[in-house]
């Protein structure tokens, strides 16, 4: 099976393939960078805009360069203040199968201190966790997450279970649909 992911960061490659692979057989995921054509730090309906973006432009890639795929899929990470007024880090999973079957997923998210959302706002959630924890790039591992739950929940975690869900129409068949 044949997987392009909107991304080359190996924690969400990881995630996704975790995820892909508690259903499917000899998955495969190549990684393609694409953009989002949101901001830098997704906020509110941009997170899941930023992945459905991502989609969009990977098929456009594979289109343009003849590479054919079972599924064309992305994730976003991002803050949202729509679940009750509080900001939460959410990840949002795209999937869209060769047919244009499109399915959308959530990862848990975490609450996200309001003393740091001026920062996070003029920069992003990553570069200012690197900041606190002293780290470079932990959105490319484990991710702040890790750090947040002392290694209990990573980065790939949070992005193979927004992939589970997002998963549930494909794996469901017509009784979701």
């Amino acid at each position: 099976m044949k997987i392009l992911m909107g991304t080359k960061n190996p924690g969400k490659i990881e995630g996704a393939k975790e995820a892909f692979e508690k259903y499917f057989e000899n998955v495969e995921i190549e990684g393609v960078p694409v953009s989002s054509d949101v901001g830098d730090q997704p906020i509110n309906e941009e997170i899941f805009e930023g992945a459905k973006n991502r989609v969009k432009n990977l098929k456009k890639y594979a289109k343009e360069n003849n590479i054919e795929a079972d599924f064309f899929v992305a994730s976003e990470a991002g803050i949202t203040n729509l679940l009750g007024g509080e900001w939460i880090d959410i990840n949002a999973a795209v999937i869209e199968d060769k047919n244009g079957a499109q399915s959308v997923g959530t990862s848990q998210g975490f609450q996200v201190p309001d003393r740091y959302m001026d920062e996070i706002r003029a920069t992003e959630l990553g570069k200012v966790m690197d900041k606190i924890f002293k780290g470079q790039d932990l959105g490319k591992g484990k991710g702040g997450i890790s750090f947040l739950t002392k290694d209990v929940i990573s980065r790939i975690d949070l992005t193979r279970n927004a992939f589970i869900m997002a998963l549930i129409k494909h794996i469901n068949g017509d009784i979701w649909r």
